[in-house]
């Protein structure tokens, strides 16, 4: 595989996730969509650094591993934040949430 095959998945990943972004009107699609956007910038990191630099050069796979590590952590985050705002509203819908109480 060469690096435009690498660069066209991932075109294709990042437009799905802003697809799922705009389109969905739940919190959880919401959230797939944003992984999906995390994960074709992850993508091109890794192909970059392996068709534009040193055998020996894995930067681009360590900001991948980055990458994952804070997807992740962002994923837990929003979870959590879901969760309290299905107890709150017994909704995940964004627009039906239109009011944040302390």
């Amino acid at each position: 595989m060469t690096l435009q095959h690498y660069l066209v998945i991932s075109a294709i990943l990042f437009t799905l996730g802003i697809f799922a972004v705009l389109t969905r009107r739940n919190a959880i699609s919401i959230l797939m969509g944003i992984e999906l956007i995390l994960n074709s910038c992850n993508l091109n990191f890794a192909a970059f650094s392996r068709f534009m630099t040193p055998s020996t050069d894995i930067s681009g796979q360590i900001i991948a591993i980055f990458g994952i590590v804070l997807a992740a952590a962002e994923a837990a985050v929003f979870l959590a934040i879901i969760l309290a705002i299905y107890r709150e509203f017994g909704s995940i819908r964004p627009d039906e949430v239109d009011t944040l109480k302390g």
